[in-house]
């Protein structure tokens, strides 16, 4: 987002010198505001849009109703599984995570080492089919880091997850 990192010439401590636009970016904005719990301005604008609309149905017709050994809450038995393999395996992880883009889009889990994201594709609905592509389009729009699972990497997880893993430098003990 355009910061430099620089020296204090006397000190030797560093930081980071921001062009005055970062001010105007959304995302910052978005993100100060949910932090001091005020609305905020995408979330207000993005509302009336088709694509919250689709989340709001997607999160409707699937709440979040499994309990993970960490205490995330997920929405279904695969999900459970991929959460619960990420806390055995120790790796640091979030559930439904706004992913910090203009766009209102969720991950299914973020992994901040890395900064990976993973999407569980466990529907073949029409519907979802097109809000995958559109997930998988923005995705691809901001070259994140993602990670596709399907039913069959679930079944077999143990084999799957860590060499998906592994490509983004993230080791499975």
């Amino acid at each position: 987002m355009g910061g430099v990192e620089e020296k204090h010439t006397t000190s030797g401590v560093p930081y980071v010198r921001w062009a005055s636009t970062i001010i105007k970016n959304r995302i910052l904005i978005d993100n100060v505001r949910q932090a001091s719990g005020e609305a905020t301005l995408i979330n207000k604008e993005e509302s009336h849009k088709e694509n919250d609309s689709e989340s709001v149905g997607f999160r409707e017709k699937f709440p979040a109703q499994h309990r993970s050994k960490d205490g995330h809450q997920v929405r279904s038995k695969s999900e459970l599984i991929i959460d619960n393999f990420l806390y055995d395996a120790k790796i640091v992880h979030a559930c439904e995570r706004k992913i910090p883009i203009e766009e209102e889009m969720y991950c299914d889990f973020y992994i901040p080492t890395g900064k990976v994201y993973i999407e569980f594709w466990g529907l073949d609905e029409d519907t979802y089919l097109a809000r995958k592509k559109k997930k998988l389009e923005i995705y691809s729009k901001y070259k994140l880091n993602l990670i596709e699972l399907f039913e069959k990497d679930v079944s077999n997880l143990d084999d799957t997850l860590p060499g998906k893993l592994r490509v983004f430098g993230i080791t499975v003990e």
